[in-house]
Parts: C-alpha cells; sequence; structure tokens
C-alpha cells in the first residue's frame, strides 16, 4: 500500500460532500499538471490518501481511499489526462493544518510544503505516520 495526498478546494469538493457520496465513492478528475497526472497513474486500490482543503483552510482533514484506479479523465476533451474513483474512510475531529506540518522537523521535507501547487503528491509512510499521531492528539 502507498500513502498519497489529494487537494481539493473546499467549496468546490469538500471532506462533507465527499463522505456524503457514500461507498460508491466519487471520481477525483479535473487533474491537468503532468506530475500530479503521473501520480494518479501510480495510485492503486486500496491506497491511502490525506484528503487536504486547499485555498480555505489549509489543512489536512481526512482520509479518503483509492477504489478505481487511474481512466480517462471524462471531463478532458483531449483524452491525456486520467481520473481516479475514491471514497470516504474518515474525517479528522481537528484538522491538521499546514503551519503545524511545517513546524515539524521530519514533514518540512514533504511536497506539500516544498511543491505547494501540486494537487496530488505522495507521502512517505513515516510522514503518514506523523500525520496520522498528530491528527489524534488534537482531538
Amino acid at each position: 500500500m502507498q500513502y498519497w495526498l489529494l487537494k481539493s478546494e473546499p467549496n468546490v469538493w469538500s471532506i462533507d460532500r465527499q463522505k456524503k457520496v457514500g461507498e460508491k465513492g466519487a471520481i477525483w478528475d479535473g487533474v491537468r499538471n503532468y506530475q500530479a497526472a503521473n501520480n494518479l497513474k501510480k495510485m492503486r486500490r486500496g491506497d491511502l490518501c490525506f484528503f487536504y482543503h486547499s485555498n480555505i483552510g489549509k489543512e489536512i482533514v481526512g482520509i479518503v481511499q483509492v477504489i478505481n484506479e487511474a481512466f480517462k479523465d471524462p471531463t478532458d476533451k483531449k483524452k491525456y489526462f486520467v481520473a481516479i474513483r475514491v471514497k470516504h474512510k474518515k474525517t479528522f475531529a481537528k484538522p491538521v493544518s499546514l503551519s503545524s506540518i511545517k513546524k515539524h522537523p521530519h514533514l518540512k521535507e514533504l511536497s506539500l510544503v516544498k511543491q505547494s501547487r501540486l494537487s496530488v503528491m505522495p507521502i512517505d509512510t513515516k510522514s503518514w505516520k506523523i500525520i496520522n499521531k498528530i491528527s489524534s492528539i488534537n482531538k
């Protein structure tokens, strides 16, 4: 299993909207950055992803799980980019803010900090565990 981070503007697609679609999940589409698209192509069924609210909030708010691997993005007229399908797994009682991530010595090297415009990025196992621990401390 691999770990990832997916960014969404909460006024466009929020963790609450993701939760409401239930077990069938929702298509994660509209990614038009080549590096982010390549990351989508690497995702496998069962992989877990942090759900990050970008622009408004700037915080990790929960976890989603990949339920369908990369397929042609139906919103891409040129048929180059891909989408995946994810389902809600967990909403954090207290989100993990970008500022708290930047303050943590191990997390300073995350793509979230170094490549702030990238919308789909891998998360190493150690960082995954640290962020989950922070989210449980925040309760």
